[in-house]
């Protein structure tokens, strides 16, 4: 019954990236910038629901890779910006 729940809050965190697809398109570039890194925040807790709820061992690493490429990800990407107007 766990695995299921595990699933269902996947499913209920991909849902929250449609806002912030929007948000990217949308916003300024710095409330963009705010918006890829809840993304990748989101990106690594699906991939943590994954591995708990489909048993599968193979995708935590995945998930540790993800936050750690999140995170330079947006550093890089604050460190480009401040160079544009």
């Amino acid at each position: 019954m766990t695995n299921h729940l595990y699933l269902a809050a996947a499913i209920a965190l991909l849902a929250g990236w449609v806002p912030l697809v929007v948000m990217c398109v949308r916003a300024h570039t710095i409330d963009g910038l705010v918006a890829l890194q809840l993304a990748g925040t989101l990106t690594t807790l699906v991939l943590v629901c994954l591995a708990v709820g489909l048993h599968q061992s193979g995708f935590a690493p995945v998930a540790l890779i993800s936050a750690l490429c999140a995170i330079v990800g947006g550093l890089v990407y604050a460190r480009y910006l401040d160079r544009y107007p």
